[in-house]
């Protein structure tokens, strides 16, 4: 019996790292569509004429259908029932669906169409929601955001649903093993896609010499393709362990209501949920401003032609690839030369990178290096917890660098307004900061779920726990959008009296106030990690112990 269980591809840690990169590689394209109008903020008031408000409302809706409709919840009983297979397909699907939609709403097939007809003189007005100010659609709304909001409301349910999965298929292979290791490792991978994101929507954006947004969104639907292959290839592969193991894709026992009263009864879960959802509302929606934050407080460089070309933003972006795969590989260098021969050749191009996207005069090619310190330690944080634990304090630390950088990006950063080297020197600086702040909560948070609750509920656990972060991820965008109009009213006041375009308007806000309400966050995020250090010594939670026994 020993002989046949270490011949499974769980036990081939080949194989399982496999199962993780098809995971990870499904997840990094995923993360590029979430983001693909970020960067490209400015463009979208500008050739679509979408206000701030409308822009927030829009990316807000990504989650509007998994909070207010509950679909997590479904997802994570779906999940329980049919299992990681099953449920990784759907959630594939799911989401090319609704990438399909937002496009064909960002396209110019749409302009003049019968839906945008429609669009236009409907869904002004959605009774309870509109009272309760939760609605996902405004009468301000183009129609082409309300239909991109549609597409992009299915978008998230598909795209949290794959979170869910990915997290359970991830402690289905490696549980007993490095399981925070590869959970960091999945996180890290998968926001590489941010920074793709950042370099390449704008790229395809502005591609030819004339803007045309839809075809970044295009660029997206194609990696949700790639994303619903990764996860037929992974399909395959985990059926081959089942039959391996002898274990059963379906669950024997149904789902039941009590099952969440379990969940509900730990304090522990509730501690992390919050934390959860503090954490996360201050990072991905910042992520949708952060380029246009930066474009309205950074004098950049002039650039030329050179510098501008397309060769330069490819051979950036394969420095970029330099830098995350050097850092990310050195987690798993035994050789200690070869180690610090990977360290040293990250850290190399990663300050070629900084140079370049300085002197291309980027926005968005500066804020790209947010997930690349997150790739070097985000794998050795996840070691750590696996072999040491103190993952309660780590998640002290994620906070606390939280409050620090959204402070810096208020009251910091515009002081260096007209000076191109030292302003650039503190945003990279600060992104960098944050971006390893970020890498803490994948290592310590999501490995410790399965210490709160039984095993067979972690699917429902997870999906709860997706739901109350999907709380955050609607409010904040939508938060953030509207404080902008709110504290720039001369700027709204010049743009409405026609005294400056909208391409002017786009680059001139004042981001203070938003910013302060982020950190805000952190800070409260700092107070719940502090009681969940206490609870965890008083009631041995496990959470300041490995995972690896």
């Amino acid at each position: 019996m020993t002989k046949a269980l270490q011949s499974t591809l769980r036990d081939s840690a080949i194989a399982r790292w496999t199962a993780l990169l098809l995971l990870a590689l499904a997840m990094f394209c995923s993360h590029v569509f979430m983001d693909i109008l970020s960067p490209i903020k400015d463009l979208m008031l500008s050739e679509k004429g979408w206000s701030s408000t409308v822009f927030g409302t829009m990316q807000g809706a990504e989650t509007f259908l998994n909070v207010f409709i509950f679909f997590l919840i479904f997802a994570g009983i779906i999940l329980d029932k049919m299992g990681v297979r099953f449920t990784a397909l759907l959630s594939g699907a799911v989401m090319l669906v609704g990438g399909l939609i937002k496009y064909y709403a960002i396209s110019e097939a749409f302009e003049g169409s019968a839906i945008q007809e429609w669009f236009t003189n409907h869904l002004n007005y959605i009774p309870l929601f509109e009272e309760l100010g939760v609605s996902p659609f405004t009468k301000e709304m183009p129609a082409s955001a309300k239909v991109a909001a549609l597409g992009f409301m299915i978008f998230g349910c598909g795209v949290e649903m794959a979170g869910i999965t990915v997290s359970r298929g991830v402690v289905k292979w490696f549980k007993g093993r490095e399981t925070a290791m590869a959970m960091g490792s999945e996180m890290a991978l998968a926001r590489l896609g941010v920074a793709t994101c950042m370099i390449f929507s704008p790229y395809f954006a502005k591609l030819g010499g004339y803007v045309d947004v839809s075809r970044s969104v295009a660029f997206g639907v194609v990696l949700l393709c790639i994303a619903l292959m990764m996860f037929i290839v992974y399909f395959f592969m985990d059926r081959k362990l089942d039959a391996q193991t002898g274990e059963a894709e379906e669950k024997d026992d149904p789902f039941k209501i009590s099952d969440l009263g379990k969940i509900f009864s730990s304090m522990g879960f509730w501690l992390v949920a919050l934390l959860c959802v503090l954490y996360y509302s201050a990072i991905f929606p910042f992520q949708k401003y952060a380029v246009n934050m930066l474009q309205c407080n950074l004098t950049f460089v002039e650039s030329n032609e050179l510098w501008s070309s397309e060769k330069v933003i490819f051979i950036q972006y394969l420095v970029m690839l330099v830098v995350a795969l050097g850092a990310f590989m050195s987690n798993f260098s035994k050789k200690t030369i070869l180690k610090v021969s990977l360290m040293v050749m990250a850290i190399v191009a990663l300050i070629g990178y900084c140079y370049m996207g300085y002197m291309r005069g980027s926005a968005e090619a500066i804020f790209a290096v947010f997930p690349l310190l997150a790739m070097a330690i985000t794998p050795m944080l996840g070691k750590y917890v696996d072999t040491k634990g103190k993952a309660a304090s780590m998640l002290m630390l994620g906070a606390l660098l939280l409050i620090i950088c959204h402070l810096t990006f208020a009251f910091v950063l515009p002081q260096f307004k007209g000076s191109s080297i030292g302003g650039t020197v503190v945003a990279y600086v600060t992104i960098l900061i944050l971006g390893s702040s970020f890498s803490l909560v994948p290592a310590a948070l999501w490995p410790s779920v399965p210490k709160l609750v039984d095993e067979k509920i972690i699917g429902s656990a997870y999906a709860l726990i997706f739901w109350i972060q999907n709380i955050g991820l609607w409010l904040f965008p939508l938060l953030i959008g509207r404080v902008l109009d709110a504290t720039n009213p001369e700027l709204i006041a010049k743009l409405n009296a026609g005294l400056i375009t909208s391409e002017q308007a786009a680059v001139q806000y004042d981001y203070t106030w938003p910013l302060v309400m982020l950190a805000c966050l952190g800070i409260a995020a700092f107070i719940i990690s502090l009681i969940l250090k206490v609870v965890d010594k008083k009631r041995h939670l496990g959470l300041e112990t490995p995972n690896i026994k």
